[in-house]
């Protein structure tokens, strides 16, 4: 007789998202990255410069050419600086990245006057976040409503999400992770484009209710910013990120490429996300894929 004991519920989740691939075949779902790309208005522009070269080293006798005799064959290297927001091209936030009240409080009632240090958040930050994997949902929004891309400032509501699930055969379950297309990265990177064409649509509040009523995981779009903007409740600029992020401790996926899996018209699949465990991030550069 077997002494195995029962899996947990988010193990046995695991375990059964495991087996959703039936080909083998790897979707990536992320925006690539690259010096001066596409950013949210207000963040640190992305840069990429050479830190050291082997002509520098040559000409500062510095390692490996301090030494002629030490190196006959000349190896030399090349390292880079990087530097920008951790929330440039695809990525996840951290519950540190909202805040809310006269305290500036994140999920779990963290206060900024508490928890924030000069070197970022001590509490809820980028190297809390676990690595993601599990049963992955599409929700193709324009392709239910026979669109290329939503237009400018469509609101996704409860509806729209419940037609695209139902459209795909898809019942959405506790634990998934949920990626909502609204044609915008068929654009990338051209922002002019994707302003004109379909800029600021994105989940509305009920959406976002929908979803949490599923007990999903994780949420991502193919947006800058997630959710319906300019926002739809007057005097809270980004209330789904408020209800999601800092109230229900739902993490959310922004930039995310939905577009090969929705023109191969998959709707299931693993998700695979890890994000980089930053101490003091906000949250995380993400190399999401898709297997099938």
């Amino acid at each position: 007789m077997s002494s195995a004991k029962p899996l947990p519920a988010d193990d046995a989740d695991l375990v059964r998202s495991l087996g959703v691939p039936t080909n083998g075949t790897v979707y990536d779902l992320s925006s690539g990255w690259w010096r001066h790309m596409p950013t949210f208005d207000g963040y640190p522009r992305f840069e990429v410069v050479t830190y050291n070269s082997p002509q520098g080293q040559r000409v500062e006798r510095r390692f490996p050419f301090s030494e002629d005799a030490a190196n006959d064959v000349g190896f030399g290297y090349v390292s880079e600086l990087v530097s920008g927001s951790l929330h440039t091209g695809t990525h996840i936030d951290a519950l540190c990245h909202v805040t809310c009240g006269s305290e500036d409080e994140w999920h779990g009632s963290a206060s900024a006057t508490a928890e924030l240090g000069n070197y970022g958040a001590t509490r809820g930050d980028a190297s809390e976040l676990a690595p993601i994997i599990g049963r992955g949902v599409l929700l193709d929004v324009p392709g239910v409503l026979g669109l290329e891309v939503l237009p400018p400032h469509f609101a996704i509501g409860e509806e729209h999400l419940r037609r695209a699930a139902e459209a795909a055969g898809i019942t959405i379950a506790a634990s998934d992770i949920v990626l909502v297309r609204t044609g915008q990265m068929k654009f990338w990177p051209d922002i002019a484009k994707i302003t004109e064409s379909g800029g600021g649509s994105g989940v509305a509040l009920d959406g976002a209710r929908w979803l949490l009523s599923h007990g999903v995981r994780y949420v991502g779009a193919d947006t800058m910013s997630f959710e319906v903007r300019p926002s739809e409740v007057e005097g809270n600029p980004l209330p789904v990120h408020l209800l999601l992020l800092q109230q229900h401790g739902v993490h959310i996926m922004e930039w995310v490429d939905c577009e090969e899996l929705a023109a191969d018209g998959v709707a299931e699949f693993l998700f695979i996300g890890l994000p980089l465990t930053i101490r003091g991030g906000t949250g995380s550069p993400l190399r999401p894929i898709a297997v099938v």
